[in-house]
């Protein structure tokens, strides 16, 4: 499902959810687990970058631009709900090929991060660049959802809940449809949810005993995501059944 149908189901999606719901979107590595989802019922679904890259043989944060975009339009293609992308910081490109990538791909949202290399990018830095890759997506009620990712709590902050809300709202002033604040604590996330005016993205742990959906959606999280954990778990079952194969 592409396009500004796409685009405005997404959205939709995003809103007008009962308190104690969240958008769940599973994170789809490759077209057969993307296929599995849409077969189970979810409504939309969000590549995660780590999952797509340990299928292509890379590291997560070493995949190239190329083969990520190629691989999320794969992703597309197999399923006729919309999807987004986690496209890192977008690979160094400039705004106006990040939209063009997406578009090509299929794609009906995006992650953008807000850290390169372990480090934060200034919050200015970050929301002109959001406000740039906003006008090249374009906006209104049928553009591809910006999800705007808060690093602060994975890269150290001395008032992580603090700096968060700072550039969520700096984020949402330049365009963002939602705030990412990956790794946040629940209670952190709960004022998150009550003060910014957009959806927020919980990050739940899958079989690792962090945060449930059912946690987190309590909290007031309106979308959940799964980073690279359902990949992760699956290939741990491949690499059980590897071991026991050699025995």
């Amino acid at each position: 499902m592409t396009g500004t149908a796409a685009a405005a189901r997404l959205r939709e999606l995003h809103h007008n959810r009962k308190p104690g719901e969240a958008l769940v979107l599973p994170g789809a590595w490759d077209p057969a687990a993307a296929r599995a989802f849409a077969q189970a019922g979810f409504t939309a679904l969000a590549t995660p970058s780590a999952g797509v890259a340990a299928s292509l043989g890379y590291a997560d944060g070493e995949c190239p631009a190329d083969e990520m975009f190629a691989a999320v339009a794969r992703i597309v293609r197999a399923v006729g709900i919309p999807v987004s992308a986690d496209i890192e910081r977008g690979y160094g490109l400039p705004p106006s090929e990040i939209a063009e990538r997406l578009r090509d791909a299929g794609a009906v949202g995006c992650n953008l991060e807000d850290s390169v290399d372990g480090e934060l990018v200034a919050a200015g830095e970050q929301a002109e660049f959001l406000a740039a890759v906003r006008e090249a997506l374009g906006d209104g009620p049928d553009g591809p959802f910006l999800n705007a990712r808060v690093d602060v709590h994975l890269r150290g902050s001395e008032k992580p809940l603090e700096e968060a809300l700072a550039r969520g709202r700096a984020y949402v002033a330049a365009g963002a449809d939602g705030v990412y604040p990956i790794g946040a604590p629940l209670n952190d996330l709960a004022v998150l949810a009550r003060e910014l005016p957009v959806p927020v993205n919980g990050l739940a742990r899958f079989a690792d005993g962090g945060p449930s959906v059912a946690e987190l959606a309590a909290a007031g999280c309106a979308r959940v995501t799964f980073g690279g954990g359902l990949a992760e778990h699956a290939y741990k079952g491949v690499r059980e059944m590897a071991a026991e194969l050699h025995r």
